[in-house]
């Protein structure tokens, strides 16, 4: 019979310093294998380098991006409501609204995850920000989800689409959760490279905020929720490290598996923990598992921690000490609790049925020491793995192609040459993938669970209710155009801000706080370098003129197939509070004989529109003019709009420009519209920023324009509801139900109709 291999030991490590190691297999650079020797005055143990292979990952470490993301440090942490509660560096931002409320809220992606196993990848996405929520106090009240597939007709498409979507409805319906907003957007680079992008909303009393850190020495460390067990071993912090090639899928064992009713529990458990004041800090245990929860809470405490690794409950009795650090089972907790809590810690979880262990404590030392059978396999000093991992200045330089692709803009397109093309452009565009009904697959959400859910889709901005006394609630909005991030990245990013500002600001929202999901193709490429760091300075830029901060985020790279990476995606959330939400405005046309009016100046601004994407497959030239200035007046008075009740209706003017903000107002509530325009194509296609379309009744018409007049915002009167037909005068007319008709049926007629 063969001897039992020895358990690597620190004793062992010690003792046997020239011991091979797969560091390399771990995702380890050799220098980086080398920086862990240096820091431990040794070689690692096997746990060791399982944790410091997990932790600096480029998911969990942002060792590629960090240098550029301080930037964003340097903004003020404060909104136009106040001081920022939490921010960069906590499990996710928390901001004041009023009246004693805080909310927190965050978003993060799960792209390459959810390309091998498309339902598990989103529906866990949806798990890990929901806890990165929960953990701050809060109670998790809404998601949202931008998505990004390959061109709707594509194979890979086919493949991840469904599963994605119904991995985002399956998991966050079975938690109770409305799906207020999002986005679903379809390019030829995400082939491959699906983005699955969770945000979660949360809300608190100034008094529930809780930050995560073990301090005290002698209390209690505590392990609760779901066993551990060998799915999502080196799972997102592995996979989104590193691209794809043509045998991805067969890296599924690396995903996690969700159970979203113990998360339900979970939930449930944890806020009645906080409640009862017998915690001192909670962490969630996401990508990188145990070696990210035992080494952050550490690390941002007082002094050091002990483990007994034997007591942590598993699934599978054969996981090595390596595999129960690395494992991102889902739906688990660690909290640090005073030992005379401990036991009403312990009925709290009993009644709830969550299984909790008391897994180690807080020492008075410096390392995080780790035990697995009597013997040590872990003694690291804790800020190494969670905070000093390695930092790359990585080299970035204006990719050689930049220039042709900007020269070549959409001015010498062909344009329309009658009304009858003028027309069938209008509904090409509306009825193009990107622009038409995504009921296919928001139908799968529920939207209205909870019943504080005021807007949802089709609305561009979500908003909900958050006292029921004084009707208080916030509103929230994804974006991002990928197509204008790769004309010009700086700008791209500042107009996804701009558009996600606008959203939430048209519903009469006042926008306060940022959280952004940037996604990119792989670090090492120069260009792709250059592509993050114009965005990311040109987010703080942003933000700095509309006074607003990041309060966290997210970074995912190494989204490119081979060499080919996706468009630059910064994904751009905005959170905005609106004191009465029975004043939001929404985007529909309800009446007959009232007055529309485009805000803001339209341009000769085509380049990278949807008319030239659609109608020409074009991509190039400059994107639209960012004015943050103008864009912040247009969100005043809408704001001023909605507490005086003056405007009707109102809808963002963005991708489709007023041909798509005409149709989808006509298509709510069957209500016609006919425009006269000084020049038909461009008024209908131009993708200016800074701009909307309001709906005002007759009598309150010179009121509104008094008030646009206050704020400075160019205003222009092109039309009048009413009818049945959406008529553009001298040009042409459709009728808005055979339109509404050929919008709905896009997305079916490619993955045929959804079966709830």
């Amino acid at each position: 019979m063969s001897e039992a291999p020895r358990l690597d030991t620190v004793a062992v490590a010690e003792a046997t310093p020239d011991k091979p190691q797969p560091w390399s297999e771990l995702g380890l650079r050799e220098e980086e294998y080398a920086s862990i020797r240096e820091i431990l005055g040794r070689r690692p143990t096997g746990a060791e380098l399982a944790m410091y292979s997990v932790m600096w990952s480029e998911h969990c470490s942002y060792k590629s991006s960090k240098v550029h993301l301080k930037k964003f440090g340097d903004l003020r942490q404060e909104t136009p409501l106040g001081k920022t509660l939490a921010g960069i560096g906590e499990n996710a931002g928390v901001i004041d609204i009023g009246q004693g409320y805080a909310v927190t809220f965050k978003v993060e992606s799960h792209n390459h995850p959810s390309y091998v196993e498309p339902y598990q990848g989103a529906a866990t996405g949806v798990g890990g920000i929901v806890r990165d929520i929960l953990a701050m106090g809060a109670r998790p009240v809404a998601v949202m989800d931008p998505l990004r597939f390959g061109p709707l007709d594509a194979e890979d498409t086919r493949r991840v689409m469904p599963g994605i979507v119904a991995g985002v409805g399956g998991y966050g319906n079975c938690l109770g959760l409305p799906n207020i907003g999002g986005e679903v957007v379809f390019d030829e680079t995400y082939v491959g490279n699906p983005l699955v992008n969770a945000l979660c909303v949360g809300v608190l009393r100034h008094e529930d905020l809780h930050l995560a850190f073990a301090s005290g020495v002698g209390n209690k460390v505590v392990l609760y929720g779901a066993r551990t067990g060998g799915d999502g071993i080196g799972g997102v912090s592995v996979l989104a490290s590193e691209t794809f090639d043509a045998d991805g899928p067969a890296k599924r064992p690396s995903v996690q598996v969700g159970d979203p009713f113990m998360e339900k529990v979970l939930i449930e458990c944890t806020l009645e923990l906080f409640r009862a004041q017998v915690v001192n800090g909670i962490q969630d245990l996401g990508g990188a598992g145990l070696s990210c929860a035992t080494s952050e809470l550490a690390s941002a405490g007082d002094g050091g921690m002990h483990v007994e690794l034997d007591t942590v409950p598993l699934r599978d009795s054969t996981l090595s000490p390596e595999e129960i650090l690395m494992s991102e089972s889902q739906e688990r907790m660690m909290a640090v609790v005073e030992p005379h809590h401990l036991d009403a810690f312990m009925a709290i979880c009993d009644k709830w049925d969550v299984e909790a262990v008391v897994v180690g404590e807080v020492t008075d030392g410096e390392h995080l020491v780790i035990d697995w059978h009597g013997q040590t396999v872990v003694d690291v000093p804790p800020r190494s793995v969670a905070h000093d991992g390695p930092t790359y200045d990585r080299p970035y330089a204006r990719p050689d192609w930049q220039d042709a692709l900007q020269a070549d803009g959409a001015e010498g397109l062909a344009r329309p040459s009658s009304g009858d093309e003028l027309r069938d452009q209008v509904v090409a565009v509306v009825t193009s993938p990107n622009l038409a009904d995504k009921s296919w697959v928001t139908d799968q959400y529920d939207r209205y669970v909870q019943g504080n859910t005021v807007l949802a889709q089709p609305e561009d901005a979500g908003v909900i209710r958050i006292d029921d006394e004084t009707n208080l609630g916030v509103a929230v909005s994804t974006d991002c155009n990928g197509r204008f991030a790769k004309l010009d990245p700086y700008a791209g990013a500042q107009l996804a801000l701009a558009e996600s500002y606008r959203n939430v600001g048209v519903t009469g929202a006042l926008p306060l706080a940022v959280t952004d999901c940037l996604n990119f193709g792989s670090p090492e490429n120069p260009d792709v370098m250059w592509q993050f760091e114009q965005a990311t300075h040109g987010l703080k830029d942003a933000c700095e003129v509309l006074g607003i901060p990041v309060t966290g985020g997210n970074v995912s790279f190494y989204n490119q197939t081979g060499e080919t990476p996706i468009l630059p995606t910064p994904v751009v959330g905005i959170l905005g509070v609106i004191d009465d939400v029975r004043t939001r405005i929404t985007q529909g046309f309800v009446s007959e004989g009232s007055h529309v009016l485009v805000l803001g100046e339209t341009r000769e601004e085509l380049s990278g529109s949807s008319w030239a994407d659609v109608v020409h497959g074009h991509l190039g030239g400059q994107p639209p003019l960012v004015d943050l200035e103008a864009e912040r007046s247009l969100a005043n008075l809408m704001v001023e709009a909605a507490r005086t009740g003056v405007v009707e209706a109102a809808h963002d003017l963005s991708d489709g420009g007023l041909a798509v903000a005409l149709a989808e107002a006509s298509f709510r509530n069957g209500v016609g519209v006919t425009v006269e325009l000084d020049d038909p194509f461009l008024d209908l296609f131009s993708e200016s920023a800074a701009r909307a379309m309001v709906v005002v009744a007759e009598d309150r018409h010179d009121e509104f324009v008094s008030l646009a007049e206050k704020h400075g915002v160019e205003l222009a009167s092109v039309g009048r509801t009413g009818g049945d037909t959406i008529e553009v005068a001298g040009q042409f007319s459709v009728p808005v139900a055979e339109l509404k008709a050929a919008w709905q049926a896009t997305i079916p007629a490619v993955l045929g109709a959804h079966v709830a």
